[in-house]
């Protein structure tokens, strides 16, 4: 009878460590959100006449917060601040890392000289290549002069020198893509949802996105130094209808992100007139690829596009590099590599190397160009076109 006994309590504590992991797996798999609610403390960010920017940033990001857990209980979110602190610019980065986060979105708001500019920007990390982009950078950047021994902390790096901004331009983020189209959702969001006036997905140099190891963005929600902004975005109608088109966006993305992860998909958007909506999606194998067009001043450069002559015929390449400008063909970038072809797809420019009919013969070629990109991988084009 004791034996049997034992055997029960055996097999009952073996269910009940058995759910007890699963629980643990399935907080485990939760997406991870981190919100970066810009400045704060002695930090104010950008004084506007009624209203500081910290206060601003922080009445968003804890809309966005409060809207995403109410809606989405498989997404972790995580604060940078939730309330009126100084957070180095470091350790906001750092918080993201820790926490493993899947997203990293950093809410700003903008100010200008002239009290006429208007409108929202979404950032991601890059080299600023127009004087307006870079002015953003160095101001939000600035941050660090108010952190002790700064100038060892960011090895170096001086936000009010221009010259500290071109290692910028050779930083590979492996992020790109996904940030880059997560940043085309928030203004496309921005614009249907909140009536904002679209400035357009641009890159820049700002430290708080370049030590995050994810999809990372930083937002700027409007102008601070135009009257009408300031007044939006310091009223409590304003901050929702900001954040609900940065929910929006989420929804979406997130979407891309569960059907790329094999998942069933729920997607929720709530309207500008504050009714949601909401669908199950059944699993899918690849996520949808959303078109951007980036900011950019650089001007166009010719580059050699190789297309098969043999019609109908698989035509197979490397590609070991995307970009959202166009590099000539000898540039700099490709290592060496030549000779060089790019095609563009989701809004950037994607190049390869090599291209043979052989599949096995690009295959040979691919572990000496995994050496100087170590992220290189086959694509395959039929008539000039590539197959998915």
């Amino acid at each position: 009878m004791r034996d049997i006994a034992n055997k029960y309590a055996f097999v009952i504590i073996l269910i009940i460590v058995s759910l007890f992991s699963f629980g643990l797996q399935a907080k485990d798999n939760k997406f991870v959100l981190v919100i970066d609610a810009g400045h704060g403390g002695k930090d104010p960010g950008a004084i506007g006449a009624r209203i500081k920017e910290k206060n601003i940033n922080l009445g968003i990001a804890l809309k966005l917060g409060a809207l995403i857990q109410a809606n989405h209980p498989d997404v972790k979110v995580v604060y940078t601040r939730k309330k009126d602190v100084f957070v180095e610019l470091q350790e906001r980065a750092a918080i993201a890392n820790r926490v493993k986060a899947d997203l990293f979105i950093s809410i700003h708001t903008n100010s200008a000289g002239s009290k006429s500019a208007y409108g929202t920007e979404t950032y991601t990390l890059g080299l600023a290549r127009t004087e307006e982009n870079l002015r953003v950078a160095k101001r939000e950047n600035s941050v660090i002069l108010l952190e002790d021994d700064f100038s060892t902390r960011y090895e170096g790096f001086d936000p009010r020198s221009t010259e500290s901004y071109i290692m910028f331009e050779f930083l590979q983020d492996k992020h790109m893509e996904q940030s880059i189209n997560f940043a085309s959702l928030i203004q496309t969001q921005f614009k249907r949802s909140a009536g904002r006036i679209d400035r357009g997905v641009r890159q820049a140099g700002f430290l708080v996105l370049r030590n995050t190891g994810m999809p990372s963005v930083l937002i700027e929600v409007g102008y601070i130094s135009n009257a009408a902004e300031e007044r939006f975005l310091g009223s409590e109608d304003g901050q929702r209808k900001m954040a609900k088109s940065i929910f929006n966006a989420f929804c979406n993305y997130k979407s891309d992100f569960d059907r790329k992860m094999g998942r069933a998909v729920v997607t929720r958007n709530i309207l500008p007139g504050g009714k949601g909506t909401s669908k199950v999606i059944a699993k899918a194998d690849k996520p949808s690829i959303q078109d951007v067009q980036v900011e950019s001043a650089a001007p166009e450069q010719k580059i050699e596009n190789v297309v098969s002559s043999d019609e109908g015929q698989l035509v197979y390449k490397i590609q070991f590099m995307t970009s959202p400008s166009k590099y000539g063909a000898n540039s700099s970038y490709y290592k060496g590599l030549h000779p060089v072809s790019c095609y563009k797809e989701g809004g950037l420019y994607k190049y390869t190397y090599g291209e043979s009919t052989s599949k096995a013969e690009i295959q040979k070629k691919l572990p000496g160009v995994r050496k100087l990109f170590k992220d290189a991988f086959i694509v395959t084009f039929r008539n000039g076109k590539k197959v998915k």
